[in-house]
């Protein structure tokens, strides 16, 4: 599974806050970059982007002078960041739901950029597409369970973590197709022959509670 330091662009710029929008702009030109990420000024600093969108919207729209503007007049900041070990479908989701179409990647230093362009031309979507991946993996999962409860028991530690792996599966697949888990899980179904896992995971959760 691809993630975001798969497919992120490490060739970034940063400029500070101070700096023109026409410093930006010829710094965006040379480098052919879409966005510049504004750099910290001290370590309890937060990060800041300003990208083409803003210079157009927020200047050329107004007939502004981008030779008197500064940066920080139009970047956005703190911005949205990326872990560089998030899923690529998950950095998708982020820029769904924000709005956002380019962020930057960091783990306590500056590691790249990612972008949408990034997630269409580098992503695997095409070829390994979440939700049926996600299908395939819970197929599976349910069949160890179920061999592991032949083998050891249904009370068993093996089976009672085979389980809960079951269960966080069929939850995010559910969450990837946007739909609510059906009436009875397998999992359910499985508890309807073998109730006696219940008692035992009541019992565990109330043991990790006291």
């Amino acid at each position: 599974m691809l993630k975001a330091s798969d497919i992120m662009t490490q060739d970034v710029a940063t400029i500070r806050g101070s700096a023109t929008v026409a410093d930006a702009v010829k710094l965006m030109k040379f480098k052919t970059l879409r966005a510049l990420i504004v750099d910290l000024r001290n370590g309890q600093d937060a990060y800041g982007i300003v990208t083409h969108t803003d210079i157009v919207n927020k200047v050329v729209a107004y007939g502004k002078d981008p030779a008197t503007m500064r940066v920080y007049e139009i970047m956005t900041k703190p911005c949205i960041v990326i872990n560089p070990d998030l899923g690529v479908e998950y950095v998708a989701r982020l820029f769904a739901l924000t709005g956002i179409r380019i962020a930057p990647v960091i783990k306590g230093d500056l590691l790249g950029v990612v972008s949408e362009s990034d997630i269409l031309y580098q992503g695997d979507f095409l070829e390994n597409p979440k939700v049926p991946l996600l299908r395939r993996e819970l197929d599976q999962a349910i069949e160890e369970a179920i061999a592991i409860a032949k083998a050891k028991g249904a009370t068993s530690q093996a089976c009672i973590k085979a389980w809960a792996l079951v269960e966080d599966l069929e939850a995010e697949a559910a969450y990837q197709e946007g739909e609510k888990s059906p009436d009875t899980t397998p999992f359910q179904q499985f508890c309807l022959d073998n109730p006696e896992i219940l008692k035992v995971r009541h019992d565990e959760l109330l043991a990790s509670q006291a």
